[in-house]
């Protein structure tokens, strides 16, 4: 980043200014385009038309070890939320999870973060397991101290709205399946405490996208911004421009 850059972020966040917000650490030069779509009922397999409004985003495996198994995202946004699907071809489900809200990040999950106010070292955690169970975490990442907290009177319109498909097998611990799907929606009532939600056409966030696999006994990370270790690097983060 230029200096130019530096002393526009300081400025931007210095005034308050918001919608649209240029992203202060953009790892990525060309921000991918978050296509407007109507709301929909997910069935947890993408295979509503809407989806066919925007493409699939390859996801990155970052570690070595483990198989391939390729991993991709989709993105839309509507005047009420946002809807992402992801679908990941594997082997086996590894998650002895049976609660929401437990260590999921331990077992297989896609994960979703949205960071909708770069400046700001505050951000929305999502993550699903293929036995349709969820951990929902509001980040705080700061100045090297990082905590997180959970949402309260998560229910209604509220909560986010989440299916899991399973291909080849059944939703099931260590069962053997081809691939997993989560179709997700997030209401915008979520995010609200964040700056620059909701989203107006031009409005810029950062965000990532990843996925956890523990088939081979270790964890295996793929992503779609360059990150090296962590998930919170979220200064890596890539960016979302608004349709």
């Amino acid at each position: 980043m230029n200096i130019f850059s530096v002393l526009l972020c300081i400025a931007f966040s210095l005034h308050g200014l918001s919608n649209p917000l240029p992203p202060c650490f953009p790892a990525n030069d060309t921000p991918l385009i978050v296509h407007r779509c109507n709301d929909f009922t997910i069935s947890g397999k993408g295979d509503n038309a809407e989806w066919s409004k925007t493409s699939w985003t390859t996801l990155t495996k970052i570690d070595k070890g483990g198989k391939e198994d390729k991993t991709q995202f989709k993105i839309l946004y509507s005047p009420t939320g946002l809807y992402v699907l992801f679908n990941g071809d594997d082997e086996k489900i590894t998650s002895p999870f049976k609660n929401d809200f437990e260590n999921l990040f331990k077992a297989d999950v896609f994960e979703v973060f949205f960071h909708p106010d770069p400046p700001e070292g505050l951000y929305f955690e999502y993550e699903v397991s293929p036995l349709d169970k969820e951990l929902v975490l509001l980040i705080l990442n700061m100045n090297g101290k990082f905590g997180s907290w959970m949402p309260w009177h998560y229910e209604g319109k509220n909560r986010v709205v989440k299916k899991v498909s399973i291909a080849g097998g059944k939703m099931e611990e260590n069962a053997s399946i081809r691939s997993w799907s989560a179709e997700l929606f997030f209401p915008y009532q979520i995010l609200i405490p964040l700056k620059n939600v909701p989203p107006e056409s031009g409005t810029r966030w950062n965000a990532n996208f990843c996925r956890l696999d523990y088939d081979s006994g270790n964890m295996i990370k793929w992503s779609w911004a360059p990150i090296d270790v962590s998930f919170h690097e979220f200064t890596k983060y890539f960016s979302l421009r608004f349709e």
